[in-house]
C-alpha cells in the first residue's frame, strides 16, 4: 500500500462468570452448560457496564463504542491477562479492570510513556489514571501500569498476555512514528493463540494512507498489512461500530466529530461561532472493529 508523509501535529462486579466470543460470522454448538454460562456472563458484564464508578458521560458513549459488543467480540472471559495499550483517562479501563478483579484476571495499561521529552503532559495524565485506580482499589483490583512509547521495554512479561486492546490509538502511534513498534509489543506480549483486538476510525477505502494520519482516518487494508508485518492473523472483522453518516470530510479531522468537537485547529482558540450541529447530528467516528490472532 502506498504511504504519504505530510507534515501534522503531533458495588463492584459479583462472581466470576465468563464472556465468550460472539459474533464472529461462526456458528457455535452450545452444550447444556454452556448456554447458561453465556447467560451469567452477559449478566456481569451488564453490571459492569452499568457500575456506579462509570460517569453518567462515559455510560452516554455507549451507544457509540458499543463496548458489550466488542468486548465479546475480541474474546474477553473470566480469569484472563489483558493488556491495554494508552488507556487514557480509563474509559475502556473502568469496564475491564472491574470485570478481571472479580475474576481473578489480571490487567496490564500500557500507557504513556513519562520519560518521552516529546510528550511533557505524559506525567500528569498518568498519575491522573493512577490516582483513579488506587482510589477505589476494590472496584479495580491490582492493575499493573506499564509504558508504551518510543523506547519502551515490554508492555508485559513475553507471552503472558491472553488479549491485547488497541483501542482508537493507531493514528497517534502513525503520528508519532511507533504504530510498527505497538503491533511488535503486542505480538511479544501474547501468548501463542491469543487475540488482539482493535478498535480504529476508518479512513475511506482505496486512497493513499498519510503516515501521520492527521486527519485522525486510517485505512482497514493498513491496519491489516500493519499487523500482518508483525505476525499477525486476521481472524474477524465486525460492523459493530460502524457509522455510515460519517463521511470523513470534517475541517478539524475526525476530532470535529463528538466526543472532542473541536471549533479550531488544535492548539488554537475555539471560535465561538461555529456551528457543531451538523457534526453532532452524524454522532462518533466510522469505527473498523478487528481481530487479529498470534499463530499457535
Amino acid at each position: 500500500m502506498q504511504v504519504r508523509s505530510d507534515w501534522s501535529r503531533r458495588g463492584l462486579l459479583l462472581g466470576s462468570a465468563g464472556l465468550v466470543l460472539a459474533g464472529c460470522g461462526r456458528k457455535v454448538e452450545e452444550t447444556p452448560a454452556s448456554a447458561p454460562a453465556k447467560a451469567k456472563a452477559s449478566d456481569a458484564l451488564a453490571e459492569t457496564l452499568a457500575g456506579d464508578w462509570r460517569s453518567a458521560a462515559d455510560k452516554a458513549r455507549d451507544q457509540w463504542r458499543h463496548p458489550r459488543q466488542s468486548l465479546e467480540f475480541w474474546g474477553l472471559k473470566p480469569g484472563i491477562t489483558v493488556v491495554e495499550f494508552w488507556p487514557g483517562a480509563g474509559w475502556y479501563s473502568d469496564i475491564v479492570a472491574p470485570y478481571l478483579a472479580a475474576s481473578g484476571g489480571r490487567l496490564y495499561a500500557a500507557h504513556l510513556q513519562t520519560d518521552n521529552p516529546n510528550d511533557p503532559t505524559a506525567g500528569e495524565i498518568v498519575e491522573a489514571y493512577r490516582r483513579k485506580l488506587t482510589e477505589r482499589p476494590r472496584i479495580y483490583g491490582k492493575v499493573e501500569v506499564t509504558a508504551f512509547g518510543p523506547t519502551s521495554g515490554p508492555v508485559a512479561p513475553a507471552g503472558t498476555a491472553d488479549l491485547v486492546l488497541f483501542l482508537r490509538n493507531i493514528h497517534n502511534w502513525m503520528a508519532a512514528g511507533v504504530a510498527e513498534k505497538a503491533f511488535r509489543d503486542a505480538f511479544s506480549a501474547l501468548k501463542p493463540g491469543g487475540a488482539l483486538g482493535v478498535e480504529e476510525h476508518r479512513a475511506d477505502p482505496g486512497g493513499v494512507q498519510d503516515a501521520l494520519a492527521a486527519d485522525g482516518y486510517v485505512q482497514q487494508a493498513y491496519v491489516i498489512q500493519l499487523a500482518k508485518e508483525a505476525g499477525f492473523v486476521l481472524a474477524a472483522d465486525s460492523e459493530i461500530n460502524a457509522n455510515p453518516k460519517d463521511t470523513r470530510d470534517h475541517p478539524f479531522g475526525v476530532w470535529t466529530l463528538p466526543p472532542t468537537r473541536l471549533s479550531a485547529p488544535r492548539g488554537e482558540a475555539p471560535k465561538a461561532d461555529f456551528d457543531h450541529s451538523k457534526y453532532d447530528a452524524i454522532g462518533e467516528s466510522d469505527r473498523m472493529t478487528l481481530k487479529f490472532v498470534k499463530p499457535s
